[in-house]
């Protein structure tokens, strides 16, 4: 990231160094974000958060936020946490502080140099340079603004003006610009030739702001690429086309020598007139641009048959679309009537190819994220729910997060000897730490119930194996400790707690017998065909806790007509405001109210009834299993 001369820069106070004796200390937020393509949405997140909760605090200088100074820090955050991920790739640390002289500073440093050497030397250094218009754009938000160096660090941080502060009034003669929104800045004009210098003094500015905001927020790459050709055409370009490759494909991997198939796919064509479309990417499709070592744009040949006659003659240029030094496509804009691009489009171009890019990056992280967490969610739930003889049974599984395993899981099989088992249980925390605990629980609760352990001593042996499981952990990770000359670093993947509830069920003439102990779990709830409800089990310590504990199971007989209800703290602790769900026996009233409904009916109802408890969707994973001994006249 250049700097870029101009008169409000200074490097007169450097990050860290006392701030003004009246700021609030906690009127400030630190962060550090992973060098990634997410980096730029996260900080945008944080600075967000901050900036409301200081408002709602009331907090010293709050009363001179307002939604411009608001806005113009998301600016100012995207642009620098932005230029540090592409330049630096390594962590990048973020501060924001509220000061009462009435003016926000953000401060970004990252670490350089900037990634370790590659192991193949030959291969071309995929750096995208900067040429300053990050900067340009901070400096016209900014009060004041700087660079400074330390050993290893670069920080660069900028001051924000609030309302009525001096630096404000001055900027009041850009504020009209800087309010734009780009389908007002970037109409097509008549005369676009004669505009083009005119427009990107006035317009670049605010459409890179625009669209960094835009693409950032996208997790989809084949929209990324679609959204890229609506910015460009017809603002920058009569048409544009993206490439998008595999990242296996390695650097320069779609040549001659590639394998049936291989190649970039044409992801997107968009061109001005939309009856050109289909002609211009059947004519694309069969020249796609080739590996490039070099970052900045290079001549592609001119598609004039797919023009029509007044696209005979005009240029073309191929971008490399690269983020986090991996090539993700190409970029290609071509414009008619013109022997070559105004270099100020050329690096307007290039600067929205490198958000582009960013954008692509964050969408394929988010989708490999998403197919992990897919296939890690499919082996850790059963394909299907056992059906057992005499027994109704319904269920609702809802895990919070989309994008990764579920903290929740739930299992009902048959152990043989005309037994059939169930689970419901609970892990501490979400992601790959809850999938990891899941992965030893549920197949071991099978393979113990199939042995013939009944349910305390399936509870006891499982405990015992996540303590020991804990345990191994740790060991390696104080061997990878020492090893590593006795530096800090993290020590193991921490407790691996479980709350559980876990039954056996027996049919037999006139009902089930079932069997079951709660390890920590909320505790299951029996309803009468009276509408009488009534616990069937006593709380117990928590599975991978507490070395050589024994647990105790109860029995007791589900008679016709007898539901019982199992559910994760996502029911019970649902929250509305400070109310929770179960507050006052709140789970059990719903219960009650559901006498004479079949199984599928009341699971259908109490997750109607905790949805409609918050005014927000449930912020914990869901998952509730309702048991129910057949019986005549039973609702449907």
């Amino acid at each position: 990231m250049g700097a870029i001369p101009t008169q409000r820069e200074t490097t007169s106070r450097a990050p860290g160094a006392p701030v003004h004796p009246g700021t609030d200390p906690r009127t400030t937020v630190r962060a550090t974000l992973s060098g990634s393509p997410l980096a730029p949405g996260s900080a945008r997140g944080l600075v967000r958060a901050a900036l409301r909760e200081w408002t709602e605090l009331a907090l010293p200088g709050t009363e001179h936020l307002t939604d411009r100074l608001a806005g113009d820090a998301m600016v100012v955050v995207s642009e620098l946490v932005t230029n540090a991920v592409v330049h630096a790739g390594t962590d990048v640390e973020l501060v924001c502080r509220l000061e009462d002289t009435r003016s926000v500073v953000v401060e970004v440093a990252d670490h350089h140099p900037s990634r370790a050497p590659r192991d193949n030397s030959s291969e071309p250094a995929y750096e995208t340079p900067e040429f300053g218009r990050g900067l340009r754009l901070v400096s016209t938000l900014a009060e004041a603004w700087g660079v400074t160096y330390r050993t290893g660090t670069k920080t660069v941080w900028a001051r924000l003006p609030a309302e009525g502060s001096p630096a404000d009034e001055e900027l009041e003669t850009y504020g009209g610009e800087r309010g734009l929104r780009v389908a007002e800045i970037l109409a097509p004009e008549p005369q676009r030739a004669e505009r083009d210098r005119d427009w990107l003094g006035r317009g670049a500015l605010s459409f890179l702001a625009e669209a960094s905001d835009l693409l950032a927020g996208q997790l989809d790459e084949d929209l990324v690429a679609a959204l890229a050709g609506q910015l460009i055409v017809p603002r920058l370009a009569d048409w544009c086309a993206v490439w998008l490759e595999d990242e296996s494909m390695g650097r320069g991997g779609w040549g001659e020598d590639a394998g049936a198939g291989a190649g970039p796919r044409l992801a997107r064509v968009w061109h001005g007139s939309e009856n050109r479309i289909e002609e211009l990417r059947g004519a694309l499709e069969k020249h796609p641009p080739r590996p490039q070592d070099s970052v900045r744009p290079v001549s592609y040949p001119w598609p004039a048959d797919a023009l029509g006659p007044h696209g005979t003659h005009g240029a073309a240029l191929a971008y490399r679309l690269i983020a986090g030094g991996r090539p993700l496509g190409t970029l290609v804009i071509g414009r008619s009537g013109l022997p070559c691009f105004p270099d100020e489009v050329t690096g307007l171009v290039e600067d929205l190819s490198r958000r582009v890019a960013l954008a692509i990056g964050a969408a394929r992280q988010y989708a490999r994220q998403a197919t992990i967490s897919r296939v890690l969610q499919r082996g850790l739930l059963p394909g299907a729910v056992a059906e057992i003889p005499g027994v109704h049974s319904a269920l609702v599984y809802e895990p919070c997060d989309k994008g990764g395993p579920s903290g929740d899981f739930y299992d009902l099989f048959p152990a043989g000897d005309g037994r059939w088992c169930f689970a419901l249980g609970d892990v501490q925390g979400k992601g790959p730490e809850a999938a990891v605990v899941i992965g030893l629980a549920r197949p071991w609760l099978r393979l113990l119930a199939r042995e013939g352990y009944r349910v305390a001593d399936v509870l006891d042996r499982l405990n015992q194996l996540l303590l020991d499981d804990a345990t191994e952990a740790a060991d390696a990770a104080a061997h990878a400790l020492v090893a590593a000359g006795g530096m800090p670093g993290p020590v193991g993947d921490g407790p691996r707690f479980l709350s559980l509830l876990y039954g056996e069920l027996v049919p037999f003439d006139g009902g089930v017998r079932c069997t079951l102990a709660s390890a920590g779990h909320p505790l299951p709830l029996l309803l009468g065909p009276d509408g009488s409800v009534a616990t069937t089990a006593r709380p117990q310590t928590l599975l991978g806790v507490i070395e050589d504990v024994t647990y105790t199971s109860e029995t007791f007989e589900l008679r016709p007509g007898d539901s019982l209800l199992c559910v994760t703290d996502g029911v019970t602790e649902r929250r509305s405001g400070s109310v929770q769900f179960d507050d006052g026996d709140g789970l059990a009233t719903a219960l009650a109210g559901c006498a004479g409904l079949s199984a599928e009916l009341i699971a259908e109802r109490i997750k109607r009834l905790v949805h409609e408890f918050g005014g927000r969707p449930p912020e914990d994973d869901l998952a509730l299993l309702v048991l129910q001994a057949e019986s005549a006249g039973r609702v449907e």
